[in-house]
């Protein structure tokens, strides 16, 4: 169904929040519990192995983690992330993990009102964001512990399910089951709106004059769209939409920080002036105007086919999307066709349908030598399927991810790689079309420094061999797992010139975001912050470093806006200026 046009969105149905999440993965979730007013501090019963990050963590102990200089606490700390933020918030939550040590967290976790700032994450599906679309009987990399999020300890919502001492990884099934429970029994509801697609995300610049003269007068616009919601919104949609994305941030904006008061007790002069103080404190409008806000546009489905518009005015917005949105691909004949595709899930599909996919099939080719193409390895074996694997490297290439993994922890994957070492295809010195074909592996054949040539429409594969060597196969189904990029179509030139070499497509391993290390912010984009794989954190324990980095830099220019605004209200109290009623508390630089 076509979208309703963005354009008739009347005007009370746009917003202004200090800070729009777009992703609602662990990243997302995350951060908004750190902007919830979660606060970590140093435990006070706690010792951390670093001594020299101790006696840091010591000598300011009195303040919150968020409140410290990160950079100075990030000096000498080394760790699997190329973040420095990352590799200190992995090594406060979980101390000495990389060298097998299982130490409590030395943080302790405070709620504080006062660093509560106004956010809306959106996001496509539920809390969890990709995890919930992944195969759910496979493990995870990482250990289950390392999936956790803080407040919240993994194994007491997956109490029963360990498997053994040595290997706790989880399934994807458990930890989309974990983050979804932890948004509520965090109590973050509130903050996450559902089945949200945003399709625009663009600076808007406004003259600090203009903003400045019409800063009373909006003030009072918000305030009144406060106070009447999205009544013209409800009034003109389906009865669905006054339960969906409008009435979400309606509410969102007309709570703020506190709950809203009882105005039939107090007075409608007293029920304006709180309004407005809630306003000015959630959307900070006396200064944020000067500096250009964003523009986020999209629309929530909401039940059946029904797609609600809408406009929201932030701050800041995040960009926590995650990097699966768009499969690479190989660029070759034949891609589109019906039998190849680019996702393990659809060799589940094949192999759970009766008949369509099994042991008397022809075999099913895998491209890529990653962690997805070794789990569709192991999809195909488990279901008596012979396997074609074709990838670039050579078996023993040291870049190889298996190599990288141990043993006792991963056996699994380490099948897949003994394989592919030692159940090759034999190679022909010379390329002789004449001469007769070696035979396949009954199960499993790899085919390591070969490219795909083209796929044809009688479900025959051409693969080139080091050599030059063409070989030509019948298959049954294709997979082309060769790595995935973020789908960044909402940004100008799709995010591409935020990146380390704004030449080339943002990739989370080859081109990531170029951002501030300690805050998190885009370099060429001031207000515009990422995290997760958009900045190669790919593993859960590390992403959650950007949370931290995002969150103290948010919070101390609250903090800088605060005591500048309290200085200029000084000021004009005392040359009979406007006051108050303009001088707004929330604004961010």
């Amino acid at each position: 169904m076509p979208l309703l046009e963005e354009g008739s969105v009347p005007r009370d149905c746009t917003r202004t929040v200090p800070v729009v999440i777009i992703g609602n993965g662990p990243s997302g979730i995350c951060l908004s519990y750190l902007l919830s007013g979660y606060t970590p501090y140093l435990d006070p019963m706690a010792v951390h192995p670093n001594p020299i990050l101790f006696r840091k963590l010591q000598e300011a102990k009195q303040l919150s983690i968020t409140e410290q200089d990160l950079e100075f606490l990030c000096e000498g700390l080394e760790g699997r992330s190329g973040n420095p933020v990352a590799v200190l918030f992995d090594t406060l939550l979980h101390p000495n993990a990389d060298l097998g040590y299982e130490f409590p967290s030395v943080l302790q976790w405070r709620m504080e009102k006062k660093h509560h700032i106004p956010h809306l994450i959106l996001g496509k599906a539920t809390p969890g964001g990709a995890w919930h679309a992944m195969e759910g009987s496979m493990l995870t990399i990482s250990l289950g512990i390392w999936m956790e999020l803080p407040g919240v300890n993994y194994r007491d919502l997956t109490s029963g399910k360990r498997r053994s001492v040595s290997n706790d990884r989880a399934t994807p099934d458990e930890i989309s089951s974990y983050y979804k429970n932890y948004v509520k029994l965090m109590g973050l509801q509130k903050n996450f709106v559902d089945n949200t697609y945003v399709t625009s995300v663009q600076k808007l610049h406004r003259s600090h004059e203009k903003s400045h003269v019409n800063e009373k007068n909006t003030v009072n616009g918000q305030l009144n769209a406060v106070k009447n919601g999205f009544d013209y919104c409800n009034k003109n949609s389906t009865e669905n939409c006054q339960n969906g994305l409008v009435n979400g941030f309606s509410n969102e904006l007309q709570n703020g920080m506190e709950k809203s008061s009882r105005s039939s007790d107090t007075g409608e002069e007293d029920e304006d002036k709180r309004g407005k103080e809630r306003v000015q404190e959630s959307i900070g409008v006396s200064h944020a105007l000067s500096q250009g806000l964003w523009e986020v546009r999209g629309y929530q489905q909401l039940h059946g086919d029904t797609h609600v518009p809408f406009i929201l005015f932030a701050e800041n917005v995040v960009l926590a999307t995650g990097a699966s949105d768009s499969p690479a691909r190989l660029g070759v004949e034949g891609e589109d066709l019906p039998y190849v595709f680019h996702s393990v899930r659809d060799l589940g599909v094949a192999v759970s349908c009766h008949g369509k996919l099994g042991p008397s099939s022809d075999p099913v080719l895998v491209v890529g030598a990653g962690l997805s193409a070794a789990d569709a390895v192991l999809c195909a074996l488990n279901h008596k399927v012979s396997v074609l694997h074709a990838f670039r490297k050579r078996a023993d290439d040291p870049g190889l991810i298996f190599k990288q993994l141990p043993k006792t922890l991963y056996p699994e994957y380490h099948r897949v790689y003994h394989m592919m070492c030692s159940q090759v295809y034999p190679a022909s010195p010379v390329a002789n079309h004449t001469a007769p074909s070696p035979s396949l592996f009954p199960d499993y054949t790899s085919f390591p420094e070969h490219c795909v040539l083209s796929f044809q429409p009688d479900m025959h594969c051409v693969m080139r061999g080091s050599n030059g060597v063409l070989r030509v196969f019948k298959v049954s189904m294709v997979l082309v797992l060769i790595g995935t990029y973020p789908n960044l179509f909402f940004l100008k030139e799709q995010g591409q010139y935020l990146g380390l070499d704004p030449s080339r497509p943002i990739s989370c391993r080859q081109n990531p975001m170029d951002i501030n290390p300690y805050t998190f912010e885009c370099k060429a984009e001031p207000g515009l912050f990422a995290m997760g794989p958009l900045v190669g954190d790919n593993f859960v324990r590390f992403l959650k470093g950007g949370a931290l980095g995002i969150a103290t830099c948010l919070h101390k220019r609250l903090k800088q806006r605060i005591e500048k605004n309290r200085k200029l209200i000084t000021e004009e109290e005392g040359c009979g200026g406007w006051g108050r009623e303009g001088s707004g508390g929330g604004g961010f630089v």
